[in-house]
């Protein structure tokens, strides 16, 4: 690749120049699939997720006023477009079954154990709906209030969401060093 600057490729694209279209995905496609990935339930997913996003990034990059992130940017669309699979496929229902105690982080020796990889595969076994939520809320930053608006659900929703995501991976954390600790030995 030649050396072009951000801004360059940024105006090469909303000219429709393919080249610069391919300079930017290789620039963020590795970064974008990270975020992808988060959303989805496993790499496929993660992919058919990479390609809408960048397909929309391209349709809409006429709008990125250069004000704020570049990357922050791309970063909501890949985001939205999670949201959007995620409301085409799937249906939202109130928990009914969310428990009165749960802890609300897990501890931190055991987090700090486990690889990247495996937490990821393990927010990825979490349902659709849980899995948005945790992301959204824990990755992503957006308040209770935010995610009920983007997933028009209730905000009580969203928390019960939420803290059964947490206790779900807090069960899932500790089987994951139950049975690993089995087979070292």
């Amino acid at each position: 690749m030649d050396e072009r600057t951000l801004e360059e490729i940024i105006n090469g694209c909303k000219a429709g120049n393919v080249k610069d279209q391919e300079r930017l995905f290789n620039l963020y496609s590795e970064t974008m699939f990270g975020v992808c990935l988060y959303y989805s339930r496993d790499t496929s997913e993660a992919e058919d997720l990479l390609h809408d996003g960048f397909l929309k990034i391209f349709q809409h990059i006429h709008t990125f006023r250069y004000q704020g992130s570049f990357e922050g940017w791309m970063r909501r669309i890949m985001v939205n477009t999670s949201l959007e699979r995620f409301r085409k496929e799937r249906h939202l229902y109130s928990l009914s079954d969310v428990e009165n105690t749960l802890e609300d982080v897990m501890e931190e020796n055991i987090i700090g154990q486990i690889s990247t990889k495996d937490l990821v595969k393990l927010i990825q076994d979490l349902s659709p709906r849980y899995r948005m939520v945790f992301n959204l809320y824990a990755v992503e930053g957006y308040s209770h209030k935010e995610i009920s608006r983007m997933m028009g659900i209730t905000e009580g929703t969203s928390k019960s969401n939420l803290a059964r995501a947490r206790a779900i991976l807090q069960r899932n954390v500790k089987h994951f060093f139950l049975t690993d600790s089995k087979t070292i030995k």
